[in-house]
């Protein structure tokens, strides 16, 4: 049901010979950056109208309107399922807690004596935020976009979700209920890259945002790449995935667990055990094939996803070994499961987000750890983080210098823009000293 790759024996790799030889979905933005590009171009001249039609197109149902009626919220949120809503209200109540340690205050470096420096953070004035609504319906991706985009302060926050005919057009009712429990009651039925393109070039009813941000299918990462530039985005979210690093002290029964729960997601999900334990391998796959036939979603994605080339058990020499390659990888999630797990959680670099031993599983982290699920995938974790309030904040720099503090510094100033050949920016601060230089203390 899954395959495995062996890398015992020989000395691994460095870099990018290493990451070549570990499993990844193929995922061609590129490619698809060319289908969504005429998608956004109609949605960019025929604003709403547009909208309606693509809604009509790809989810099977035409819109009176894109944007949610506020009765519909109220109503949603009335009809939630009372455990389900007392789940939510706590994912809420977790991920304030620890969004808001995230936020940061003005800070004033004294330079030199009457100068300064001062970091101010502002937030984004407006944010579009996507919630994915193809295979699943994702409230807890409405709390990890939302969460983090009030506590940085943003004014101005609407969310997106695909229409569904089931329900009329609307986007799924737990979205919608998601969305009043937490305050927001701008909300439109659009989904994937005509989302992503209403939330950049604005419509009719909807006004432009400066960021949007959200996991989805490959035609949102496309859409945001072309819109990189004209918008912020947080990442080109990729397949969903998860690295287990795991040693002999894991038990079988929760890795194959976890892997599971990850292949859940999406054909294309990557499910990834490295472990220096033939034993714990061989105990792993066996344990496969009886949750699986207990579970759902089955053939069309839980199957596909083990078996495809994204996902792999990865046989190492030891531990120190596995932590090379877990690190090569990038995994938006990583599970350590080992006698020494924070230990080795310490030395990780490159991982979305980390849980530590056999009690903090990816689920949790996925609906109510606090964290936030929205990490970057496809190695990205190399060089990009999580969705956070940090996200959100923009850091400007403040700089006071008085007359004196300026001539302290000046004739260096004026040296390094003409080292630069750029004989105008040394003028100007000459300019404020009669032309002449003053002569440093």
């Amino acid at each position: 049901m899954i395959s495995r790759i062996d890398l015992r024996g020989d000395a691994l790799p460095e870099g990018p010979a290493l990451r070549d030889l570990l499993p990844r979905a193929d995922f061609d933005v590129q490619a698809a950056l060319e289908k969504v590009r005429p998608i956004c171009e109609a949605v960019h001249h025929r604003g709403d109208a547009a909208l309606i039609d693509f809604a009509e197109k790809f989810d099977g149902v035409r819109l009176e309107n894109v944007r949610v009626p506020a009765q519909a919220l109220t109503d949603a949120l009335a009809a939630l399922d009372p455990a389900v809503r007392a789940a939510l209200e706590e994912s809420i109540r977790r991920a304030r807690l620890v969004h808001r340690a995230q936020r940061r205050t003005a800070h004033t470096t004294q330079v030199v004596p009457g100068g300064s420096v001062t970091e101010k953070w502002v937030p984004v004035e407006r944010v579009g935020l996507y919630a994915p609504g193809g295979r699943s319906v994702y409230p807890s991706s409405v709390v990890m976009n939302v969460v983090p985009a009030q506590e940085a302060g943003v004014e101005s926050i609407a969310l997106a979700s695909p229409a569904q005919a089931e329900f009329g057009g609307l986007p799924h009712p737990t979205i919608l209920a998601a969305c009043a429990l937490l305050g927001v009651d701008e909300v439109y039925a659009a989904g994937g890259a005509t989302a992503v393109a209403m939330f950049a070039y604005g419509t009719e009813s909807c006004p432009p945002a400066n960021m949007v941000t959200g996991p989805g299918n490959i035609w949102v990462a496309a859409a945001k790449r072309y819109f990189t530039g004209r918008i912020g985005i947080d990442a080109e979210a990729g397949p969903t995935e998860i690295a287990i690093l795991a040693d002999d002290t894991a038990d079988p029964v929760h890795v194959a667990a976890d892997l599971i729960s990850q292949a859940e997601h999406d054909p294309l999900a990557a499910a990834v055990l490295v472990t220096d334990s033939a034993e714990l391998a061989d105990a792993v796959e066996k344990e496969l094939a009886p949750q699986v036939a207990a579970t759902r979603h089955v053939d069309d994605r839980i199957v596909p996803a083990l078996k495809g080339r994204q996902s792999a058990i990865v046989l190492v020499d030891g531990v120190e070994e596995g932590l090379k390659v877990v690190d090569a990888y990038g995994a938006e999630h990583l599970e350590i499961q080992t006698a020494d797990a924070a230990a080795l959680a310490g030395r990780v670099r490159n991982a979305g987000a980390i849980f530590i031993g056999p009690w903090a599983p990816v689920s949790l982290g996925d609906y109510a750890a606090g964290s936030n699920h929205v990490l970057p995938t496809g190695g990205c974790a190399c060089h990009s983080s999580g969705l956070s309030v940090q996200s959100f904040l923009r850091g400007i720099h403040i700089v006071d210098y008085t007359r004196d503090a300026l001539a302290e510094v000046a004739h260096h100033v004026v040296t390094l823009a003409e080292a630069e050949d750029l004989p105008a920016h040394g003028a100007a601060i000459k300019a404020r000293f009669g032309w002449k230089v003053p002569e440093s203390k």
